[in-house]
């Protein structure tokens, strides 16, 4: 195709439009004037094109050059990604500061992934084997957690004439393959891959397992399931990023791919310097040698959150290909549809609701759709079939946590889970600040058989009375506070302690503790059962005569608090000691 030159004609903020671009395509790269800003075509009419530029445009001119590069935007997949901090158009951060200082200078240009470094390629497939689509041809030890599976990339397929194990660096050949019209194709560990493109699978499956997250009252009250999609939607100070941050370190998932879309340049900090420093709860080693960080906060060009996105899912799906568990965080969606608002309003387009452009609602949802648990095309090391998740859980900031927001709205049309954050909660000091009775999750029904499987038989009657009990408070709640607490029967009084049990002791989680910050599946499931079990013999107790005050006064309760600072070794061995003093506690009242 012919290389589309045109010529600047107008300057709107980060929109510009060219003249004389016939020959270019919707959603190509251009290279805007002699500074070679990368934008993107979003807009043709005849031969003038409007382009969304992803640097600071200040300065341009009118009569300034435009080149098309004649591809789409796409990222450098490979490995080195992970461990590794990029902005919004997959610019290793790290790199560009050792080159030109902590500001990024426009126009800049440094490969994604990096040219010199050698890695040890390990073949595990041979000359005159056949290969399809997605099949792993060889593995790379890219950190001390991660395997990084290379793979044939989507559309080629033939047999294997040459492969070679050694030290290579990614552009160089590692294989070459004949395709069945007799084409020689060589294959570098490096992939490319257009961003607004879903990269293919096989075949979706049903959510049946959950992403266990550490945190009670997601995995009790409101689990999500792993390639599922969450929205964490909540006012300012409401506790996102901490949820987010949360999830990003004690998820079961794999790989996590965190993208930071147009927040606090001080939150993305918190992650850079938190990440190096944790532990992965599995193996001991730093956090970040399984993460990838995109960092595009609100100081950066408007138009690259745009793209941040895009840029996070395409990691993720790719990992998921190689049949891992990705969990990407994108903290927060506002600020992305904040990002299309203001190029819409730039493009002149008919608004929708509040100004956002009417295709709102379609983006959102393409976005959450790429999430899933799939079959992947290929097949792995072993020649089995690959089976890789890629869950998606999006903050929203909706201005002074107004639900009826048209992203929030738009989101939750989409999301399966909703973890509805609570200022009220969070100015109490309780966290996770989800509102246990504002939020849901779809998720229960599907995940019905592995918690009953995995953790006990009766794990659903469980979260099912501590609902109703947390229900009953809140009907209970209004009449305290016409007149007063005494004033309730003691059934009543017995249903309000053991609520406030729930939400102290199980649902409040302290994520700066070392050992509270994560719960086990099964230490959750003991704290609860302990807390349902103390409610049910109380009430046995009540109704032989015992007063409700030697109820409430008796110390066990601080013993039931105390558990969830009990370490995961010991907490099993602490729940059954607990189980029984209860038990004989009561008893003895009676």
């Amino acid at each position: 195709m012919a290389e589309a030159i045109g010529r600047i004609i107008k300057v709107a903020g980060p929109l510009v439009v060219a003249e004389g671009m016939k020959n270019a395509r919707i959603y190509d790269v251009c290279k805007v004037s002699d500074k070679n800003l990368v934008g993107e075509i979003i807009e043709l009419r005849g031969d003038k094109a409007s382009i969304q530029v992803y640097e600071e445009t200040g300065g341009l001119g009118v009569g300034e050059p435009v080149v098309s590069t004649g591809l789409p935007l796409s990222l450098e997949l490979g490995p080195g990604m992970l461990e590794t901090i990029y902005d919004g158009i997959q610019r290793p951060l790290d790199k560009i500061m050792k080159l030109k200082g902590d500001f990024i200078a426009r126009g800049v240009s440094v490969p994604s992934l990096d040219r010199e470094r050698k890695w040890e390629f390990k073949p595990c497939k041979k000359s005159g084997d056949s290969v399809n689509e997605g099949d792993v041809i060889g593995t790379v030890q890219e950190t001390t957690l991660i395997i990084h599976k290379i793979m044939v990339p989507p559309g080629i397929k033939g047999t294997i004439s040459d492969i070679k194990s050694g030290s290579y660096t990614v552009v160089e050949d590692v294989c070459v393959i004949k395709t069945q019209d007799g084409k020689e194709v060589k294959l570098q560990m490096l992939q490319r891959w257009p961003v607004r493109k879903g990269r293919p699978y096989k075949r979706k499956l049903l959510p049946s397992l959950p992403l266990l997250t550490g945190q009670r009252v997601v995995d009790a009250l409101f689990p999500i399931a792993m390639g599922g999609t969450a929205a964490v939607p909540g006012p300012f100070g409401s506790g996102k990023t901490v949820v987010q941050h949360q999830l990003a370190k004690w998820a079961s998932a794999k790989i996590i791919v965190y993208v930071g879309c147009g927040e606090r340049g001080n939150e993305m900090t918190d992650v850079l310097v938190e990440f190096p420093e944790l532990e992965d709860p599995e193996t001991g080693e730093p956090l970040m040698k399984r993460t990838v960080l995109i960092a595009n906060t609100s100081n950066m060009p408007v138009a690259a959150r745009e793209a941040s996105v895009y840029t996070g899912i395409t990691i993720g799906e790719y990992f998921r290909d190689m049949g891992y568990d990705v969990a990407l965080m994108a903290d927060s969606t506002s600020r992305w549809a904040e990002a299309m608002r203001e190029m819409s309003g730039r493009l002149e387009e008919m608004p929708g609701e509040e100004g956002y452009p009417a295709y709102l609602g379609t983006r959102i949802a393409e976005f959450y759709e790429r999430a899933g648990r799939v079959i992947s095309l290929g097949k792995d090391e072993k020649g089995e079939e690959m089976q890789g998740s890629l869950t998606v859980i999006g903050a929203v900031s909706p201005p002074g946590g107004d639900l009826s927001d048209p992203v929030v709205q738009a989101t939750l049309r989409v999301v399966k889970v909703f973890w509805s954050l609570d200022a009220k909660l969070a100015y109490k000091r309780h966290f996770p600040a989800i509102n246990w009775l504002t939020s849901y999750s779809f998720y229960h029904e599907s995940l019905k058989s592995f918690y009953v499987d995995n953790i006990a038989e009766d794990w659903i009657d469980l979260k099912n009375k501590s609902f109703a009990i947390l229900q009953q408070e809140a009907e209970l709640d209004e009449i305290v506070r016409l007149i007063g607490l005494d004033a309730l029967s003691a059934e009543n009084r017995l249903v309000m302690e053991t609520a406030k049990s729930i939400r102290e002791d199980f649902l409040h989680q302290n994520a700066f503790h070392e050992i509270d910050t994560f719960s086990s599946k099964d230490k959750s499931y003991r704290i609860l059962k302990l807390i349902v079990q103390f409610h049910h013999e109380a009430e046995n107790a009540l109704k032989r005569g015992v007063e409700i005050q030697n109820i409430i006064k008796l110390d066990i309760h601080e013993d039931i608090a105390r558990l969830r600072y009990v370490p995961e070794d010991k907490a099993i061995e602490a729940a059954d000691k607990l189980s029984r003093d209860v038990t004989k506690t009561l008893e003895a009242l009676v």
